[in-house]
């Protein structure tokens, strides 16, 4: 059976805070799930080449098209990104475009459920940092309002930089440990952050996942 709810992560790396956020979300829906990391697909960005105007069918032959047919019979997602260079990351963002195709005459996204996650070594807030997440939200929440898809909430979680595990982050000039944490900052001193530490990004997933159940079940009622 096809899946009522498709959750996708962006993260390349493996068992990443951002898969597991999307996941924990999965886990409190109570429904048909699917998990989809998108760096084990090939797929391009969008060519913007209209050839799906007539058929609402991407003709760009990649592991997006298997994607966008299970996208398509999914009443809701849960999507989940993160901010390198303080945006949202290129295979989320690859993704969005690519659902592009069922957007002709049909407008076929409209009436699907959403829920946001992304992840960020860049703390919301903190004077002299960019707004990473707040861009990377923004770029996501506009995607769904341009495509109907009625989003029902997000989820920032506070990620980490490559640096810490590149085995140079103390000594590189450009590390990112001390872009965002100051010069005398270590990757001892900055630590590893990971999802479950936060009980208040725990229970803020539970609520989402409660969120896209009561919202499919509702829409299921109406037919």
């Amino acid at each position: 059976m096809t899946a009522q709810v498709l959750g996708i992560s962006g993260s390349p790396i493996l068992d990443s805070n951002t898969d597991r956020a999307v996941q924990r979300i999965l886990q409190h829906i109570g429904l048909r799930t699917e998990f989809v990391k998108l760096s084990t697909l090939d797929f391009a960005p969008c060519r913007a080449c209209l050839g799906c105007v007539n058929s609402n069918e991407c003709v760009v032959n990649d592991d997006a098209r298997e994607l966008a047919a299970k996208f398509r019979d999914a009443p809701a997602f849960v999507l989940g990104g993160y901010t390198p260079y303080s945006s949202l990351d290129a295979r989320t963002k690859a993704f969005m475009e690519r659902m592009y195709c069922f957007r002709h005459i049909s407008w076929g996204n409209a009436g699907k459920v959403g829920v946001s996650v992304v992840t960020t070594a860049c703390r919301p807030g903190v004077p002299g940092l960019p707004p990473a997440s707040e861009t990377a939200l923004s770029q996501i929440a506009m995607w769904m309002k341009e495509e109907g898809i009625e989003n029902l909430g997000s989820l920032v979680v506070e990620g980490n930089v490559p640096c810490i595990r590149c085995g140079r982050g103390d000594a590189c000039p450009a590390s990112g440990v001390k872009v965002l944490h100051g010069p005398e900052a270590t990757v001892a001193s900055v630590g590893v952050r990971t999802f479950e530490e936060d009980e208040s990004l725990l229970r803020n997933a539970e609520q989402l996942g409660e969120k896209i159940r009561a919202a499919v079940l509702g829409k299921e009622s109406d037919r």
